[in-house]
């Protein structure tokens, strides 16, 4: 792309967005950008000389170039209303991502209903294991890059690929993966099949000397993958070109296995991260890096050396001996395989604290969160996320937590912590769950 003297991005605290301005910021673009609240990431962004200004406004539309904004901006927006007023371009954060992607010749793209981050964190180890100096932008801060981002090279660029309103669809990638293919962001998509017509379009964008690495245990992942014109390969625990076997599991939940290619061995290898899900995400991993012609000792090393993205089953501490985990799950499917994890590990009772992310997600899968909820030694429940959606009244926490036997619904965030604070005792796991700001109830208790 011809890159624009000065760019302003609509919400430029979310975590693309973010990583975006500072790219642009390091090659000379002058950045300016509003939030509705101040946060860390915009106090970094303002450290490295882009004006940010609290809460959106018109007035914070002055002359740029370029106006970003992310799906979740409304069309009536005021600082949206005015840059088209004035006539300034504006696009969609995937477009300006996909024009980015578009000068790498190793573009990669991960994508998936779940498990996208951990996948692109293992991927980012497994670069810069190699050596090959990667531009990396990832969901969640990574401490092997001191945030979610890193500047590299001209040839690789390595970025998460979100399904939701065909985002995706805007992006230039040499090697594609799909990690699976379920029912999630039912606001926009119609249904299952709509939502595996979008994974088929986003296989379909790969080129002929590219690359699409899919699930064969995800029969909705086969289907997308059947659209592509590039070399494909599949992996799986039951199906697939690249398997696993010989699975054990430490008493962290960590498992080791012997990677095979075909029914031929490859080498084994030994997870830093907990449970099934995490087999799954690192042969994704393993067969994108060896499509890319990674030798197999950078892939050993950096799988091994991967412990976690922040906010993906993240120790925070320990209260009353208890001890206190941070995870993002916020699908069933996601919660179902955090708890499938924690059945592998040597603790007492489990508190699950879980926060809904969305309305209508939760009205959409109430009876599978109900029955994933269900399976919690003592599940805790917070008031629901409402992210970009209006509270419609049709479904709460509440109302969860009462089809779930023994369950609890506090109305704040105080009533939990001091409800984990009487209860909780050595040997315990408390679990503070979901897409929100749930985590501050696990800082509230380890402080």
């Amino acid at each position: 792309m011809t890159t624009p003297k000065s760019v302003h991005f609509i919400g430029i605290g979310g975590v693309s967005m973010s990583g975006l301005a500072k790219i642009l910021l390091h090659n000379g673009v002058a950045v300016s950008g509003s939030d509705l609240n101040h946060s860390a990431a915009t106090d970094a962004l303002s450290a490295l000389g882009a004006r940010v200004s609290v809460p959106h406004a018109a007035h914070n539309i002055e002359n740029p170039e370029l106006v970003v904004y992310t799906a979740a901006i409304k069309e009536d927006n005021p600082e949206l209303v005015a840059a088209r007023q004035k006539g300034v371009r504006t696009i969609e954060r995937a477009v300006l991502l996909g024009e980015m992607m578009a000068g790498y010749p190793k573009a990669i793209a991960v994508s998936g209903t779940h498990g996208k981050t951990s996948t692109t964190s293992m991927l980012a180890h497994i670069l810069l294991a190699a050596e090959l100096d990667p531009t990396i932008t990832v969901g969640g801060d990574l401490d092997i890059l001191g945030g979610n981002l890193r500047i590299g090279g001209d040839d690789y660029f390595l970025a998460e690929a979100c399904e939701y309103c065909r985002s995706f669809l805007q992006f230039h990638p040499f090697l594609g993966i799909i990690l699976n293919v379920e029912a999630d962001h039912l606001d926009y998509f119609k249904d299952l099949d709509d939502i595996t017509d979008a994974f088929g379009d986003f296989a379909a964008l790969l080129p002929e000397d590219g690359a699409l690495v899919y699930c064969a245990d995800s029969p909705r992942a086969e289907v997308a993958a059947s659209k592509t014109k590039a070399n494909a390969v599949s992996f799986g625990l039951q199906n697939g070109d690249y398997t696993a076997k010989n699975i054990t599991y430490n008493q962290k939940g960590c498992a080791g296995f012997d990677v095979t290619l075909r029914g031929q061995t490859l080498f084994g290898v030994q997870l830093a991260v907990a449970g099934e899900h995490s087999i799954l995400n690192a042969l994704a991993a393993i067969a994108a890096s060896r499509a890319l012609g990674i030798p197999d000792g950078a892939i050993i090393k950096g799988v091994e050396s991967f412990v976690g993205a922040h906010r993906r089953f993240e120790y925070k501490g320990k209260c009353n001996g208890a001890t206190v985990v941070d995870d993002y799950a916020h699908h069933p499917t996601e919660i179902a395989a955090t708890l499938a994890a924690v059945e592998k590990m040597d603790i007492g009772k489990l508190y699950l604290v879980f926060q809904p992310h969305t309305y209508t997600r939760t009205k959409a899968l109430f009876d599978e969160f109900v029955q994933v909820l269900s399976l919690a030694d003592q599940l805790i429940m917070a008031d629901i996320f409402a992210a970009r959606e209006p509270d419609t009244g049709l479904v709460s926490s509440k109302d969860v937590a009462d089809k779930v036997s023994g369950a609890h619904y506090f109305d704040s965030f105080e009533k939990i912590a001091d409800y984990l604070r009487a209860e909780a005792k050595e040997g315990d796991l408390i679990i503070t769950m979901g897409a929100g700001d749930v985590y501050k109830i696990g800082e509230m208790i380890v402080k």
